[in-house]
């Protein structure tokens, strides 16, 4: 028993988490307007995304791998609407923009404090239940579920560092 919970705190890296968890509060308090409590990460088992509409940000460089952030579909109209300051459902044009655009907030602000090189994708934007998104294989899907006064989203990270992280002394990166 001491050995399985070894591995899983040894494979949920806090200083991966971290960034997104700032990010994630940074993001909906300053653009949305909504507090979000985020609770315990746990290591995720199934490839289907935990809610119905995600988010999906690609990452290369000294990190490759995918973040998602997965909203439920009511969660996602009120939160999309927040942000764009006006009623916005899952059936219109505007709505994957304004989705995809919070996940790319998240992923880029978790970034910058990465301490490495990395580039993010375009996001792209998945609708339905059911939807499986696939991943690296290799590498652990950590899972950070947080609640807003709207309803329940997660932001799924599934990367690897594959360069070990650079030092800000000396220089611009």
């Amino acid at each position: 028993m001491e050995t399985a919970t070894h591995t899983q705190s040894a494979r949920i890296n806090p200083k991966i988490i971290v960034p997104f968890v700032d990010s994630v509060r940074r993001v909906f308090a300053t653009m949305v307007g909504v507090q979000t409590t985020v609770q315990r990460p746990h290591l995720k088992a199934l490839a289907a995304p935990t809610y119905d509409v995600s988010s999906i940000i690609g990452f290369s460089g000294d990190i490759v791998g995918s973040v998602i952030v997965s909203f439920q579909k009511e969660a996602a109209e009120r939160l999309a609407s927040a942000f764009a300051g006006m009623s916005i459902t899952a059936d219109m044009p505007d709505f994957p923009d304004a989705i995809g655009e919070l996940a790319n907030m998240i992923a880029g602000g978790a970034k910058k404090h990465l301490g490495t090189l990395a580039s993010i994708t375009v996001p792209s934007v998945v609708i339905g239940s059911g939807h499986v998104i696939a991943r690296l294989s290799d590498v652990p899907c950590i899972v950070i579920p947080c609640q807003t006064p709207v309803g329940a989203f997660a932001v799924e990270i599934s990367i690897k560092q594959i360069k070990p992280a650079r030092s800000n002394q000396g220089g611009a990166q």
